[in-house]
């Protein structure tokens, strides 16, 4: 039986990650969990998982609200009760479902408790991902990705030598509006940018895959995950979402994962490695799939993209400050502040100015990602 803390429960990671537990209650038992501001969810997985023994709500008086239905639960709340979960002493994996920045912290306090981590949350490599897989190695923690496109590169190395790797193919689908001119942009709404043809996921995420400033995220994360360099990472786009992503070896064989758009896969697979279990879900049927696409990821159509790897290469605190421009940016699109392509304008603006540092702390990189939030808000103010 592997303990499980869970952070990021009421997400949509998270309610997957539950649901992979239900389905192995010999297997996984969720001890600890981190829910947002969805008191209503919580109370739905509380009743389905027996097994919770502490609880952080980022609101106090929910905390509150939620103690007396769950007397054999122990609520905590906001920053501190998020900490409290990602080192609950019983929990020996950490699962980070959480979105945005906020995963950072948490994660670097479960790696030092010794966790081994399944990380969902982008963020956490992004903006340190130099910091966080030295503390990985410091602390002799396993750090195994749930990110489809990372966990397929991980599958595909078992057995590998990974000195032998020529080159990481990651594919993406696109996004919302991968069949758009960027004129066709101009004016598009909220409504169709959530509208992702493939997956089903939290609307910050969507938005980031629309812009492919997520996919951009993906290929920073890659290199810390695999140490490979970015001349040896490539975006391919792929809209079927089947190949979830390859790895060439320097004999130009190449191994790809492939499966239908269901991130319990992966989810299941980063908690039972190096074993693997059975999943209620369909099995790919290749005789209806009939055709594969693939196509160039084009730099000038998706300039996130294109920033993220001059992010990744500089180091410092440019990833940290994109970060930070990037999901203050996302947040007022959502919020019918600003149009959809003024997300990268905006990003690509404050990357642009930012104050570059190359020998960066923790303490920096957070302050970097502040500035970067705070920056792209003046503009918009």
């Amino acid at each position: 039986m592997k303990n499980i803390n869970l952070l990021g429960a009421s997400g949509s990671i998270g309610m997957q990650t539950v649901d992979v537990c239900l389905q192995h209650p010999d297997q996984f038992s969720i001890v600890a969990l981190s829910v947002g501001k969805n008191i209503d969810r919580c109370r739905q997985i509380l009743k389905q998982l027996k097994t919770v023994e502490l609880v952080s709500i980022s609101d106090p008086e929910q905390a509150k609200q939620l103690a007396p239905e769950f007397p054999e639960i122990r609520f905590v709340s906001q920053e501190a009760g998020l900490q409290e979960v990602a080192v609950y002493a019983p929990g020996q994996i950490v699962v980070n479902a959480l979105v945005g920045f906020v995963g950072l912290q948490p994660t670097m306090a479960a790696i030092e408790a010794g966790k081994d981590i399944a990380l969902a949350n982008k963020e956490t490599l992004v903006v340190a991902g130099e910091i966080v897989t030295a503390a990985c190695r410091q602390f002799h923690v396993r750090l195994i990705p749930i990110d489809s496109e990372h966990s397929a590169i991980f599958q595909a190395l078992q057995g590998n030598d990974p000195a032998d790797i020529q080159r990481l193919i990651i594919t993406a689908s696109g996004g919302a509006f991968r069949d758009r001119t960027r004129e066709e942009l101009q004016q598009v709404t909220l409504e169709q940018a959530l509208c992702h043809p493939n997956w089903k996921m939290g609307a910050k995420i969507t938005i980031d895959s629309a812009t492919m400033m997520n996919k951009g995220f993906e290929v920073i994360e890659a290199h810390w995950l695999f140490n490979v360099d970015y001349d040896r990472i490539e975006v391919v786009l792929h809209p079927e979402s089947v190949i979830h992503s390859m790895v060439e070896y320097q004999d130009h064989a190449v191994m790809a994962q492939l499966g239908t758009p269901d991130m319990r896969l992966p989810i299941q697979y980063a908690l039972s490695y190096p074993k693997r279990l059975s999943l209620n879900d369909e099995s790919l049927d290749f005789v209806r799939l009939k055709q594969l696409n693939f196509k160039a990821a084009d730099f000038d159509r998706y300039p996130l993209l294109a920033l993220a790897y001059e992010a990744g290469r500089k180091k410092g605190n440019l990833a940290a400050v994109m970060n930070g421009a990037n999901e203050m940016a996302n947040q007022l699109f959502r919020e019918g502040r600003i149009q959809f392509l003024q997300i990268e304008q905006l990003v690509l603006e404050v990357c642009r100015c930012c104050p570059f540092q190359q020998q960066v702390t923790l303490q920096d990189c957070i302050k970097a990602n502040a500035w970067g939030k705070q920056a792209v808000l003046e503009r918009v103010k």
